[in-house]
Protein backbone atom coordinates (compact mmCIF):
# COMPACT_ATOMS: atom_id res chain seq x y z
CA UNK A 1 0.00 0.00 0.00
CA UNK A 2 1.41 3.53 -0.96
CA UNK A 3 1.07 6.03 1.90
CA UNK A 4 2.38 9.94 2.06
CA UNK A 5 5.38 11.51 4.47
CA UNK A 6 6.42 14.95 4.42
CA UNK A 7 10.32 14.98 3.89
CA UNK A 8 10.99 18.76 3.71
CA UNK A 9 9.59 22.34 5.05
CA UNK A 10 10.04 25.68 4.34
CA UNK A 11 9.01 29.59 4.86
CA UNK A 12 9.26 32.91 3.81
CA UNK A 13 8.00 36.16 5.55
CA UNK A 14 8.86 39.38 3.65
CA UNK A 15 10.27 42.59 4.52
CA UNK A 16 11.44 43.50 7.99
CA UNK A 17 9.10 42.68 10.85
CA UNK A 18 6.73 45.46 11.31
CA UNK A 19 6.26 45.98 15.82
CA UNK A 20 3.19 47.48 16.86
CA UNK A 21 4.52 50.30 17.88
CA UNK A 22 5.40 50.89 14.07
CA UNK A 23 1.44 50.71 13.21
CA UNK A 24 0.74 52.83 15.98
CA UNK A 25 3.36 55.06 14.02
CA UNK A 26 1.48 55.01 11.27
CA UNK A 27 -1.84 56.64 12.56
CA UNK A 28 -3.93 53.44 13.77
CA UNK A 29 -5.74 54.27 17.09
CA UNK A 30 -4.55 51.24 19.05
CA UNK A 31 -1.24 50.78 21.49
CA UNK A 32 1.20 47.66 21.75
CA UNK A 33 -0.37 46.71 25.16
CA UNK A 34 -4.05 46.66 23.87
CA UNK A 35 -2.83 44.69 20.84
CA UNK A 36 -0.47 41.86 22.95
CA UNK A 37 -3.27 41.47 25.60
CA UNK A 38 -5.93 40.46 23.26
CA UNK A 39 -4.07 38.66 20.56
CA UNK A 40 -0.54 37.97 21.87
CA UNK A 41 0.80 39.63 18.60
CA UNK A 42 3.76 41.39 18.61
CA UNK A 43 5.22 41.68 15.06
CA UNK A 44 4.30 41.14 11.73
CA UNK A 45 5.54 41.28 7.73
CA UNK A 46 3.78 42.88 5.04
CA UNK A 47 4.51 42.31 1.25
CA UNK A 48 6.50 44.82 -0.76
CA UNK A 49 4.18 47.08 -3.61
CA UNK A 50 4.43 44.77 -6.55
CA UNK A 51 4.95 41.47 -4.22
CA UNK A 52 2.27 38.98 -5.29
CA UNK A 53 1.68 35.40 -3.56
CA UNK A 54 3.85 33.63 -5.89
CA UNK A 55 6.69 35.53 -5.43
CA UNK A 56 6.60 35.00 -1.65
CA UNK A 57 5.50 30.99 -2.40
CA UNK A 58 8.87 30.50 -4.58
CA UNK A 59 11.12 30.84 -1.77
CA UNK A 60 9.09 28.78 1.05
CA UNK A 61 8.77 26.15 -2.41
CA UNK A 62 12.52 26.08 -2.80
CA UNK A 63 13.72 25.93 1.18
CA UNK A 64 11.16 23.01 1.21
CA UNK A 65 12.65 20.95 -1.66
CA UNK A 66 16.12 21.78 -0.37
CA UNK A 67 15.06 20.19 2.72
CA UNK A 68 13.18 17.18 1.20
CA UNK A 69 16.45 16.28 -1.24
CA UNK A 70 13.94 16.68 -4.42
CA UNK A 71 14.49 18.27 -7.64
CA UNK A 72 11.64 20.63 -8.93
CA UNK A 73 11.14 17.86 -11.54
CA UNK A 74 10.11 15.55 -9.70
CA UNK A 75 7.09 17.16 -8.78
CA UNK A 76 3.89 15.66 -10.07
CA UNK A 77 1.12 17.88 -7.88
CA UNK A 78 1.40 21.42 -6.88
CA UNK A 79 -1.49 22.77 -4.73
CA UNK A 80 -1.40 26.12 -3.34
CA UNK A 81 -3.91 27.33 -0.77
CA UNK A 82 -4.35 31.18 -0.69
CA UNK A 83 -7.54 34.11 -0.76
CA UNK A 84 -4.88 36.25 -2.42
CA UNK A 85 -4.16 34.77 -5.39
CA UNK A 86 -2.12 36.93 -8.20
CA UNK A 87 -4.69 37.04 -10.22
CA UNK A 88 -8.39 35.97 -11.08
CA UNK A 89 -7.21 33.05 -13.14
CA UNK A 90 -4.84 31.60 -13.78
CA UNK A 91 -4.47 29.69 -10.49
CA UNK A 92 -1.37 30.96 -8.51
CA UNK A 93 -0.28 27.08 -8.44
CA UNK A 94 0.48 27.65 -12.25
CA UNK A 95 2.32 31.03 -11.42
CA UNK A 96 3.91 29.29 -8.74
CA UNK A 97 5.07 25.88 -10.92
CA UNK A 98 6.40 28.00 -13.94
CA UNK A 99 8.50 30.12 -11.79
CA UNK A 100 9.97 27.35 -9.89
CA UNK A 101 10.69 25.96 -13.73
CA UNK A 102 8.69 22.86 -13.28
CA UNK A 103 6.32 21.61 -16.44
CA UNK A 104 3.74 19.13 -16.59
CA UNK A 105 3.07 18.70 -12.57
CA UNK A 106 -1.00 18.86 -12.07
CA UNK A 107 -1.42 22.68 -10.08
CA UNK A 108 -4.39 23.89 -8.79
CA UNK A 109 -5.59 26.25 -5.85
CA UNK A 110 -7.30 25.51 -3.03
CA UNK A 111 -9.78 27.82 -1.46
CA UNK A 112 -10.42 27.13 2.47
CA UNK A 113 -9.12 30.46 3.67
CA UNK A 114 -6.97 29.97 6.96
CA UNK A 115 -7.94 26.27 6.70
CA UNK A 116 -6.30 26.34 3.31
CA UNK A 117 -3.41 24.26 4.10
CA UNK A 118 -4.85 21.80 6.24
CA UNK A 119 -6.88 21.02 3.24
CA UNK A 120 -4.30 21.29 0.53
CA UNK A 121 -2.10 18.11 2.35
CA UNK A 122 -5.10 16.29 2.97
CA UNK A 123 -6.03 16.31 -0.73
CA UNK A 124 -2.39 15.45 -1.25
CA UNK A 125 -2.15 12.39 0.42
CA UNK A 126 -5.36 11.33 -0.89
CA UNK A 127 -3.66 11.89 -4.49
CA UNK A 128 -0.47 9.78 -3.46
CA UNK A 129 -2.60 7.31 -1.51
CA UNK A 130 -4.57 6.60 -5.22
CA UNK A 131 -1.06 5.51 -6.70
CA UNK A 132 -2.03 8.49 -9.25
CA UNK A 133 1.17 11.23 -7.88
CA UNK A 134 4.06 10.17 -6.38
CA UNK A 135 5.80 13.73 -5.73
CA UNK A 136 3.81 16.75 -4.01
CA UNK A 137 4.47 20.43 -3.16
CA UNK A 138 1.69 22.07 -0.82
CA UNK A 139 1.92 25.51 -0.13
CA UNK A 140 0.10 28.16 1.88
CA UNK A 141 0.76 31.80 0.85
CA UNK A 142 -1.60 34.97 1.56
CA UNK A 143 -0.92 39.08 1.42
CA UNK A 144 -3.42 39.85 3.27
CA UNK A 145 -2.40 43.27 3.74
CA UNK A 146 -3.88 44.49 0.65
CA UNK A 147 -7.43 43.18 1.82
CA UNK A 148 -7.29 45.07 5.23
CA UNK A 149 -9.22 48.73 6.29
CA UNK A 150 -6.39 50.37 8.00
CA UNK A 151 -8.90 51.88 9.59
CA UNK A 152 -10.76 48.91 11.12
CA UNK A 153 -8.04 48.51 14.34
CA UNK A 154 -9.86 45.47 15.31
CA UNK A 155 -9.16 43.85 11.76
CA UNK A 156 -5.84 45.40 10.96
CA UNK A 157 -3.66 44.78 13.83
CA UNK A 158 -4.32 41.18 13.17
CA UNK A 159 -2.85 39.63 9.99
CA UNK A 160 0.45 39.38 8.04
CA UNK A 161 1.94 38.35 5.02
CA UNK A 162 3.81 35.18 4.38
CA UNK A 163 4.00 31.54 2.93
CA UNK A 164 5.31 28.22 4.16
CA UNK A 165 5.38 25.32 2.26
CA UNK A 166 5.59 21.47 2.02
CA UNK A 167 7.25 18.49 -0.14
CA UNK A 168 5.14 15.27 0.36
CA UNK A 169 6.63 12.33 -0.92
CA UNK A 170 5.01 7.92 -1.55
CA UNK A 171 6.14 6.16 1.38
CA UNK A 172 5.52 2.42 2.60
CA UNK A 173 5.27 3.61 5.75
CA UNK A 174 2.40 6.05 6.67
CA UNK A 175 3.31 9.41 7.44
CA UNK A 176 -0.25 11.19 7.69
CA UNK A 177 -2.52 8.76 10.13
CA UNK A 178 -5.52 10.49 9.83
CA UNK A 179 -7.72 13.68 8.76
CA UNK A 180 -10.63 15.56 9.11
CA UNK A 181 -11.89 18.19 7.53
CA UNK A 182 -15.80 19.86 7.50
CA UNK A 183 -17.55 23.16 6.11
CA UNK A 184 -20.34 25.34 6.97
CA UNK A 185 -21.27 28.21 4.79
CA UNK A 186 -24.11 29.24 7.16
CA UNK A 187 -21.45 31.35 9.11
CA UNK A 188 -19.65 33.21 5.71
CA UNK A 189 -20.86 36.03 7.22
CA UNK A 190 -19.25 36.35 10.50
CA UNK A 191 -15.66 36.56 8.42
CA UNK A 192 -15.36 37.73 5.22
CA UNK A 193 -14.63 39.49 2.17
CA UNK A 194 -17.19 40.25 0.21
CA UNK A 195 -16.73 41.95 -2.81
CA UNK A 196 -16.12 40.88 -6.23
CA UNK A 197 -15.14 42.33 -9.61
CA UNK A 198 -17.71 43.40 -12.27
CA UNK A 199 -17.43 45.44 -15.16
CA UNK A 200 -14.30 46.67 -14.15
CA UNK A 201 -15.48 48.01 -10.86
CA UNK A 202 -15.45 46.47 -6.94
CA UNK A 203 -19.00 45.05 -6.07
CA UNK A 204 -19.14 44.74 -2.71
CA UNK A 205 -16.31 45.53 -0.14
CA UNK A 206 -12.85 44.43 -0.81
CA UNK A 207 -12.09 44.79 2.73
CA UNK A 208 -11.84 41.81 5.44
CA UNK A 209 -14.78 41.85 7.88
CA UNK A 210 -15.28 40.03 10.94
CA UNK A 211 -17.61 39.01 13.88
CA UNK A 212 -14.47 38.44 16.35
CA UNK A 213 -16.28 36.55 19.24
CA UNK A 214 -18.59 34.83 16.74
CA UNK A 215 -15.10 33.56 15.24
CA UNK A 216 -13.71 32.98 18.57
CA UNK A 217 -16.42 30.53 19.48
CA UNK A 218 -17.00 28.23 16.96
CA UNK A 219 -13.18 28.10 16.12
CA UNK A 220 -12.51 26.72 19.68
CA UNK A 221 -15.61 24.37 19.87
CA UNK A 222 -14.34 23.19 16.17
CA UNK A 223 -11.35 23.00 16.90
CA UNK A 224 -11.57 20.47 20.06
CA UNK A 225 -13.84 18.42 18.12
CA UNK A 226 -11.92 17.93 14.97
CA UNK A 227 -8.74 16.90 16.96
CA UNK A 228 -10.77 14.64 18.94
CA UNK A 229 -12.20 13.35 16.15
CA UNK A 230 -9.05 13.23 14.29
CA UNK A 231 -6.85 11.28 17.13
CA UNK A 232 -9.73 8.78 17.56
CA UNK A 233 -9.59 7.95 13.57
CA UNK A 234 -5.87 7.58 14.54
CA UNK A 235 -6.20 5.28 17.85
CA UNK A 236 -4.31 7.62 19.66
CA UNK A 237 -5.06 9.59 23.03
CA UNK A 238 -4.29 13.33 23.75
CA UNK A 239 -1.62 12.18 25.78
CA UNK A 240 0.41 10.63 22.87
CA UNK A 241 0.12 13.85 21.00
CA UNK A 242 4.18 15.35 20.74
CA UNK A 243 2.62 18.35 19.27
CA UNK A 244 -0.51 20.68 18.58
CA UNK A 245 0.06 23.04 16.06
CA UNK A 246 -3.11 24.97 15.05
CA UNK A 247 -3.87 28.05 13.50
CA UNK A 248 -2.17 31.32 14.36
CA UNK A 249 -5.03 33.31 14.34
CA UNK A 250 -5.04 34.79 18.29
CA UNK A 251 -3.51 33.80 21.94
CA UNK A 252 -6.58 33.20 22.70
CA UNK A 253 -7.90 31.18 21.00
CA UNK A 254 -4.60 28.68 21.32
CA UNK A 255 -5.44 28.60 24.87
CA UNK A 256 -8.78 27.73 24.44
CA UNK A 257 -7.94 25.17 22.65
CA UNK A 258 -5.01 23.42 24.72
CA UNK A 259 -7.74 23.98 27.45
CA UNK A 260 -10.58 21.95 26.01
CA UNK A 261 -8.52 19.39 25.40
CA UNK A 262 -6.61 18.84 28.09
CA UNK A 263 -3.14 19.72 26.34
CA UNK A 264 -0.40 21.77 28.36
CA UNK A 265 0.64 24.96 26.44
CA UNK A 266 3.79 23.57 26.28
CA UNK A 267 2.81 21.02 23.96
CA UNK A 268 1.74 23.97 21.25
CA UNK A 269 3.88 25.32 18.82
CA UNK A 270 3.19 29.15 19.02
CA UNK A 271 4.23 31.33 16.51
CA UNK A 272 1.50 34.18 16.03
CA UNK A 273 3.59 36.84 18.17
CA UNK A 274 6.09 36.65 15.57
CA UNK A 275 4.04 37.04 12.28
CA UNK A 276 0.20 37.78 12.95
CA UNK A 277 -2.24 35.94 11.04
CA UNK A 278 -0.84 34.79 7.96
CA UNK A 279 -4.11 32.39 7.00
CA UNK A 280 -2.98 29.76 4.62
CA UNK A 281 0.61 30.07 5.60
CA UNK A 282 0.39 30.04 9.50
CA UNK A 283 0.76 26.64 10.15
CA UNK A 284 3.34 26.27 7.68
CA UNK A 285 5.38 28.85 8.90
CA UNK A 286 4.92 27.41 12.32
CA UNK A 287 5.82 23.71 11.05
CA UNK A 288 9.01 24.78 9.43
CA UNK A 289 10.22 26.76 12.61
CA UNK A 290 9.25 23.66 15.11
CA UNK A 291 11.24 21.27 12.67
CA UNK A 292 14.33 24.07 11.82
CA UNK A 293 14.73 24.61 15.94
CA UNK A 294 14.68 21.12 16.73
CA UNK A 295 11.41 20.66 18.41
CA UNK A 296 9.57 18.60 16.02
CA UNK A 297 11.78 15.20 15.45
CA UNK A 298 11.43 12.19 13.50
CA UNK A 299 8.70 9.92 14.73
CA UNK A 300 7.10 12.45 16.68
CA UNK A 301 3.07 13.09 16.43
CA UNK A 302 1.94 16.23 15.15
CA UNK A 303 -1.53 17.42 14.93
CA UNK A 304 -2.02 20.66 12.29
CA UNK A 305 -5.24 22.34 12.62
CA UNK A 306 -7.16 25.08 10.15
CA UNK A 307 -10.17 27.07 11.05
CA UNK A 308 -11.50 30.33 8.87
CA UNK A 309 -13.82 32.03 6.63
CA UNK A 310 -16.16 29.76 5.17
CA UNK A 311 -16.72 28.43 7.90
CA UNK A 312 -13.97 26.06 7.23
CA UNK A 313 -12.15 23.93 9.38
CA UNK A 314 -10.06 20.49 9.78
CA UNK A 315 -7.10 18.64 11.43
CA UNK A 316 -4.54 16.34 9.86
CA UNK A 317 -2.35 13.91 12.11
CA UNK A 318 1.12 13.40 10.88
CA UNK A 319 3.73 10.65 11.76
CA UNK A 320 6.91 12.65 11.50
Amino acid sequence: MTFARILGTGSHLPGNPVSNDDLVARGIDTSDAWIIERTGIRFRHFAAAGEQASDLAVPAARAALAAAGKHVDDLDLIIVATSTPDWVFPSTACIVQDKLGNRGAAAFDVQAVCSGFVYGVTIAEKFMRSGSHRCALVVGTEIFSRILDWQDRTTCVLFGDGAGAVVLASSDAPGVLASDLHADGSYRHILSTPGQICGGSVVGSPYLQMDGQAVFKLAVKVLGESAQSTLDRAGLRVDELDWLIPHQANIRILQATAKRLGLPMERLVTTVGHHGNTSAASVPLALDLAIRDGRVRSGHHVLLQGVGGGFTWGSILLRM
